[in-house]
């Protein structure tokens, strides 16, 4: 029995992990919903209203449905790094984590629940912004499949991401350090609110240094069939990225890097 217990799913040990985070985000609905969808009517009122009447289209797309992508990534990338960070980080703030660890689930269990409820609500969030960006522009979705497969895989890598963050972090302080001081403003600089075919030809090539342009490209590219970057090249960098964080958290359970200290 000992032989084959290990290679068991623990599939309830996964759910309650997993509803237990979804509950939490359901507490806090109107922090996790209804903050997103104001933010984002302030974007095109700013955006869209203000800076779009000045400016007609961008790559043949009006400039107010040209912001939606950026949006929405904007938010995956900052929620989905603060829920995963944060779904890990609380059990450690409060000592819960080695009754975590001493439980009969596995590590790929563990993550698959906390890193699934943190893409969950990532996707929820996604497609809440879309909803509330339909109000303002018409959108037609070029590549629908597409974008949903790609908004999941997003939302996926960056939650797995925040959960090496929580992990590493050893306060609220530095769990806000890289969605705040680092991905917010390298979403600004992607190419969220504008293209960089817009930008001068050195601050172009500088721009191409910066990951998130190619995931906001990509993801432009399902909406309107325009993108500044291969889209080929844009996916491969994100499953490229994937795999890192899938090594990384391999390697922190095996060594118990920040969790059993």
């Amino acid at each position: 029995m000992s032989a084959v217990k290990p290679m068991l799913f623990n599939l309830q040990g996964v759910l309650a992990i997993y509803k237990f985070e979804m509950a939490r985000f359901t507490r806090t609905i109107f922090q996790s919903l209804v903050t997103p969808v104001i933010t984002t009517s302030l974007y095109f009122v700013v955006f869209g209203s203000a800076i779009g009447s000045r400016m007609s289209a961008v790559n043949g797309v009006p400039y107010a449905a040209f912001i939606v992508p950026g949006l929405m990534m904007m938010t995956l990338f900052t929620e989905g790094i603060f829920n995963g960070s944060f779904g890990i980080y609380f059990p450690k703030f409060i000592g819960t984590i080695y009754e975590l660890l001493s439980a009969p689930i596995s590590y790929i269990e563990v993550v698959l629940a906390y890193v699934g409820a943190a893409a969950t609500k990532s996707v929820i969030l996604g497609l809440v912004i879309l909803a509330t960006a339909s109000l303002f522009v018409p959108l037609h979705l070029v590549h629908p499949v597409f974008l949903v497969g790609f908004l999941v895989l997003i939302a996926v890598t960056f939650a797995l991401f925040g959960f090496i963050l929580g992990i590493w972090a050893n306060s609220f302080e530095q769990l806000n350090i890289v969605p705040m001081l680092i991905m917010t403003p390298l979403t600004f600089l992607g190419g969220a609110f504008y293209s960089i075919s817009m930008l001068p030809p050195t601050w172009r090539t500088i721009t191409l240094f910066n990951p998130v342009v190619y995931i906001i490209s990509c993801f432009r590219w399902a909406f309107f069939d325009t993108a500044d970057v291969p889209v080929a090249l844009s996916v491969g960098l994100t499953v490229a990225f994937l795999a890192i964080c899938l090594t990384v958290v391999s390697v922190i359970f095996k060594t118990g890097y920040r969790l059993k200290s």
